[in-house]
């Protein structure tokens, strides 16, 4: 009976390779999305885009919820550069969950004074109906190296 299901559960987590395309696809435009909503700090688009149980981590490694990411973000002394990602990975989990993570320089203003961080982050997301929802967030900061 356990290898039954073992085989069921398995079975249903392989996807086609067109469905394995789509579901990158689907997950690379929301991701791409989050991210854009993250720099223009539309506080609109990340209330819907980020889900209520949120789990951030931060770069110095505390947990936070869904608030503390959004205000996060949306300061409005805040003003974020744009950015460019390296090392870029989206990684579907089946059809409704994937990952998105990436390198980047993140710079801009925070209370009128300058900031530049490097960081990596992971972001864990899951489809909600007809839509994604970011549910766990971690990031790392990293040393900015000589340019």
């Amino acid at each position: 009976m356990r290898k039954t299901c073992a085989v069921a559960i398995a079975s249903a987590l392989i996807l086609t390779p067109a469905q394995a395309r789509d579901a990158a696809s689907d997950l690379r435009a929301f991701a791409d999305a989050f991210d854009a909503a993250q720099i223009a700090q539309d506080r609109a688009a990340l209330g819907r885009m980020v889900a209520d149980d949120l789990v951030f981590i931060d770069g110095s490694g505390k947990r936070y919820g869904k608030a503390f990411f959004i205000d996060g973000w949306t300061g409005a002394d805040d003003d974020y550069d744009p950015v460019t990602l390296r090392d870029r990975v989206i990684l579907p989990l089946g059809e409704d969950a994937g990952l998105a993570s990436a390198e980047t320089i993140l710079s801009g203003r925070s209370a009128g004074k300058p900031f530049r961080v490097r960081i990596r982050f992971t972001d864990i997301f899951k489809r909600h109906g007809d839509s994604w929802q970011a549910t766990y967030i971690h990031v790392t900061r990293m040393a900015i190296e000589s340019e």
